[in-house]
């Protein structure tokens, strides 16, 4: 439909925006798609990937974990790619749907095919539409607010935060049920439902968004500026230190699922799966958020002043510490014992206090260090770090594969070298945090330094 049939402004109203739900409903279907398909993926392809003949043909877990974090380094590739589609062409509305479509193509490559060549186009167009897809589902949902209903806008981001992570947290508990129980076509055709019902929840609400029109002039226009490079250059120093998180945290869906193989998963009454563990993660997040803004953050602002660049350090150390616990639990696998799964859960409240101080603290940063007309285009810079980082992951376990198929990094050694990796990082970036001149831009002020 063109788009000059919908609205182009949000309405003028106090109230909460008309489609508002099909956002947020939208956002918990989507990341339940995504994260079921992502909590199998590790266990799938070392245990249940077919040849063309029909005969179990695995990976090896070096080589698996090179699979999935190439894959996830495509995922947070592409939106760069879907913030300059949306903000210089098609816009965002459109992008979505269109992306969300190859992203469900994806998943039914996944579902019928399990042969390397189905992993390969499967994985390959999720990339395409999730990573398309990302930096443009929570602008859209900014976009539908003015200067009337402005102050409801964190209630809805609210909202938004939450149907994530009670999707992630749904999916990771269910899929890998459904994969024990019912095999791969059902464990990846459930994430594909429920991203086609994503794509319709969205389509349905079409006649209720704000259709903010691209601004492919205002976009280069402002990348013209010197003023623009500078902040670019300097956020993007800051994401080649944030990419060595990334590196070390998404192995909890890798590495992590993986060592949980080898312990005694017996907890709350039940044996766990491995790939159930990491459902933690999400409700842990619902925990932390107020935790430390509302106790954790004032008390250390306390003692010095608790800047973004310094919280952000902070949780890099924090990020080792969970690799230490990580490195720990593997020496005890190396001496023959079956540790108990409590070490991985605290080593996963660990990282989630790293990802609240690193993560979180690095997208708000990186919104008010953005220049007004570049704010999607330095959100894709953000999520390049991402990329960044899993691609090093990849590239790493790519090199310690020997040709007689043996790994040079094994047990506790291959988490101390990720510790250690880590540490330097972090030290090197206390260099950055006293030296770091922010500029701050927010939408209708002038920028503040």
């Amino acid at each position: 439909m063109p788009q000059s049939e919908f609205r182009t402004q949000p309405i003028a109203t106090s109230a909460m925006p008309p489609g508002v739900f099909h956002l947020v409903a939208n956002e918990g279907a989507e990341r339940f798609s995504y994260y079921g398909m992502r909590a199998i993926l590790v266990v799938f392809m070392t245990s249940m990937l077919m040849n063309t003949q029909g005969d179990l043909d695995p990976m090896g877990e070096a080589e698996a974990k090179t699979y999935f974090h190439i894959f996830a380094s495509a995922v947070y590739f592409f939106p760069f790619v879907g913030a300059l589609l949306a903000d210089a062409w098609w816009g965002k509305y459109r992008t979505i749907i269109w992306l969300s479509l190859v992203y469900c193509g994806g998943h039914l490559a996944l579902a019928l095919d399990h042969t390397r060549m189905g992993l390969l186009i499967g994985l390959t167009l999720i990339a395409v539409g999730s990573g398309g897809i990302k930096p443009c589902v929570s602008a859209n949902l900014g976009d539908q607010f003015g200067s009337m209903n402005r102050l409801l806008l964190p209630k809805a981001f609210s909202w938004f935060y939450f149907a994530i992570n009670i999707g992630a947290f749904c999916s990771m508990m269910l899929i890998p049920t459904l994969l024990e129980d019912y095999g791969p076509n059902i464990a990846f055709g459930v994430p594909g439902i429920l991203m086609l019902l994503a794509t319709l929840i969205f389509w349905a609400g079409r006649h209720r968004y704000a259709h903010i029109p691209p601004d492919r002039s205002g976009v280069m226009q402002a990348l013209q500026t010197p003023e623009a490079w500078r902040a670019i250059l300097k956020l993007s120093g800051i994401y080649l230190f944030v990419a060595c998180f990334w590196s070390l945290y998404d192995q909890t869906s890798s590495a992590w699922v993986l060592q949980a193989q080898h312990m005694d998963r017996y907890w709350l009454g039940r044996e766990w799966l491995p790939s159930q563990i990491q459902a933690i993660n999400p409700i842990l997040i619902l925990v932390f958020i107020p935790l430390f803004v509302y106790v954790i953050y004032p008390v250390l602002g306390r003692c010095v002043e608790l800047t973004a660049l310094r919280k952000m350090s902070i949780g890099f150390f924090v990020t080792v510490g969970a690799f230490l616990l990580s490195a720990y639990i593997e020496q005890l696998i190396a001496q023959g014992q079956t540790p108990p799964i409590a070490w991985q859960l605290l080593a996963f409240v660990v990282m989630t206090a790293a990802e609240v101080m690193v993560s979180i603290t690095c997208l708000e940063f990186s919104y008010t260090q953005a220049p007004l007309k570049l704010k999607s285009l330095v959100m894709g810079l953000f999520l390049l770090s991402v990329s960044l980082g899993n691609g090093f992951t990849a590239l790493v376990n790519y090199w310690i594969q020997n040709p007689d198929g043996s790994v040079a990094l094994t047990g506790p050694e291959y988490y101390w070298f990720f510790a250690g990796v880590m540490f330097l990082v972090a030290c090197l970036f206390l260099l950055v945090v006293g030296r770091y001149q922010e500029t701050t831009y927010l939408q209708g002020s002038e920028r503040e330094e």
